[in-house]
């Protein structure tokens, strides 16, 4: 029997030396700490056990009956409303880029007859339908800019 307490003591030993702060609990304190743990358990659980054993009423909706009303005539009207805004900025935005690549292509052609005027005439004068074409051209580029620039929609 010696021996058996022996190597308890010396496991204990070192659990002590490995685990300072570890005690081992052997009183009549450790058990009453239990059963108090255990007594507020079962107090905390008799308290919150009414509140869930109630299920909700099956007769009455979960969601009111107002989030799940269909339109009535005013709200059809705005509904409406919006989507034909909506749908005239996006026509609108349609025919914005239309007009620039129509416009875009229309500069591409004034530049290409600009230059092939240009080559035409001597490296000293310049004729007056080149400066109107000229002209031309800085305007459309103008516009194009400005357009480029300009989304239709709300706000």
């Amino acid at each position: 029997m010696q021996l058996n307490k022996r190597k308890v003591d010396n496991i204990a030993r070192h659990a002590r030396a490995r685990h300072p702060g570890v005690r081992r609990h052997t009183g009549s304190s450790f058990r009453i700490q239990i059963l108090c743990c255990l007594a507020a358990g079962i107090a905390l659980a008799a308290i919150t056990a009414p509140a869930q054993q109630q299920a909700p009423n099956p007769c009455k909706p979960i969601i009111l009956p107002e989030a799940n009303r269909p339109p009535d005539a005013n709200d059809q009207m705005a509904m409406r409303d919006q989507k034909s805004k909506k749908d005239s900025y996006a026509a609108a935005n349609t025919e914005r880029r239309k007009q620039i690549a129509d416009d875009s292509a229309k500069l591409v052609k004034l530049a290409t007859d600009l230059k092939a005027e240009v080559d035409k005439t001597s490296k000293d004068t310049l004729s007056l339908n080149v400066i109107r074409k000229a002209d031309e051209i800085e305007r459309l580029a103008h516009n194009v800019k400005e357009k480029m620039k300009l989304t239709v929609g709300p706000g």
